[in-house]
């Protein structure tokens, strides 16, 4: 995969029961006031990090407020080395529409 894909929630959630890796870009408080279960945050303190610690060839799922900034950050992931890479069509909030029992709370989990 040369660049990322653009996937709905039901493609998004057969590829976490796979094993994929979900990264969310928003901000700490949106992230900490609901997240896709098992995500990540992903900011640019925490991007060095993980990229050096990631399976590059591990599917990998981006995850924004409405799918829009997901797109990107997927670009820039392929980028670095990410192999199969994932952009969320309606990020979180049509994710929390679709999956409400499959969102969690905290800072981190």
């Amino acid at each position: 995969m040369s660049e990322f894909k653009r996937i709905s929630p039901q493609q998004a959630q057969e590829l976490r029961t796979q094993g994929a890796v979900v990264v969310d870009i928003r901000d700490p408080q949106s992230f900490a006031n609901g997240h896709i279960s098992g995500s990540r945050h992903l900011d640019n303190h925490s991007l060095h990090d993980f990229i050096t610690k990631a399976d590059l060839d591990a599917p990998l799922i981006v995850s924004c407020y409405h799918g829009n900034s997901s797109q990107g950050a997927a670009a820039y992931l392929v980028g670095q080395g990410f192999s199969e890479v994932y952009s969320l069509d309606g990020g979180f909030e049509l994710w929390h529409a679709t999956y409400p029992s499959e969102t969690a709370q905290s800072s981190e989990e």
